[in-house]
């Protein structure tokens, strides 16, 4: 068990250095990249076909962005955090499953492309596109209220989620990654969609909130200099496509998102690209 858990520190240690040492890399020119390749399929140029929304290269991209979340949260990985990563993975699959088949909780809505390998009408890598969507939001609340009760602490993260996928939904709409029956008042997304959320962020938050200890969650987000880059990787994604669709309500939010990660202190667009240690 010794050699085990020195072997997991010294992964843990190594994803955290080429993390660091490629901050900027991850946390902006990924998504930006991105951004030109998803504008580019969708106006269908310059790209040849196998390039144009390419699953794997969608799903691949998503990964390298997550290694923050991962390094970051990884020490804290125990028993239960372990169980409750599994419970909202199964969770996630479960409700996406039905939500494609039958229409509940989001309404009802297709996927026009493979975001990479699909089974049963839904992605085997959801849990890559799912699962930050709800932890960020949850660390970014932590550092904004330190203080807050565990009921005001789920609240604000799960309205936090609700803002995150009112940035999302849109720009994924018009790129056709989904689409809803019928469209929706809000940039083709029915207000059903987010009603559904609410059920969904709920249980996900509190799985995320009955996992992990909140108080060594909040000292590893304050010592940790990198853990919501891919937050960050988020926004600058997601209100670029937003921008680029003209969705201005989604951009204003995407805005409103930067603002709070920038009272956090955790993203620094000037000294990201040097290497700086681990806050001690």
């Amino acid at each position: 068990m010794g050699n085990l858990d020195l072997n997991r520190r010294e992964l843990e240690a190594q994803l955290s250095d080429l993390v660091r040492e490629n901050r900027f890399t991850i946390a902006v020119v990924f998504p930006l990249v991105g951004a030109v390749l998803f504008v580019l399929s969708h106006e269908e140029i310059l790209l040849p076909p196998w390039l144009a929304m390419n699953p794997l290269l969608v799903l691949f991209g998503t990964a390298v962005m997550r290694l923050p979340l991962v390094a970051g949260l990884a020490p804290l990985v125990d028993r239960r955090a372990g169980i409750a990563l599994l419970a909202v993975t199964a969770y996630s699959y479960a409700i996406e499953y039905v939500g494609v088949h039958y229409g509940v909780p989001y309404g009802e809505f297709s996927y026009q492309i493979e975001l990479g390998p699909m089974v049963g009408g839904v992605p085997v890598g959801l849990p890559v596109f799912f699962l930050p969507l709800v932890v960020n939001s949850y660390l970014l609340v932590l550092l904004l209220l330190p203080r807050a009760g565990r009921v005001l602490r789920t609240l604000t993260a799960l309205g936090l989620v609700l803002v995150v996928d009112l940035v999302l939904d849109p720009a994924a709409v018009g790129l056709g990654f989904w689409a809803y029956d019928g469209g929706g008042v809000y940039y083709g997304v029915p207000l059903s969609n987010y009603a559904g959320w609410v059920l969904s962020g709920l249980i996900a938050v509190s799985f995320v909130e009955w996992g992990f200890d909140r108080e060594e969650l909040g000292a590893r987000l304050r010592n940790c200099e990198f853990a919501l880059d891919d937050f960050v990787s988020f926004v600058v994604l997601w209100g670029a496509m937003n921008v680029y669709f003209q969705h201005w309500v989604a951009v204003a939010l995407a805005v409103g998102l930067s603002i709070g990660l920038v009272r956090t202190d955790r993203f620094d667009f000037v000294g990201v690209g040097r290497e700086q240690p681990e806050r001690g």
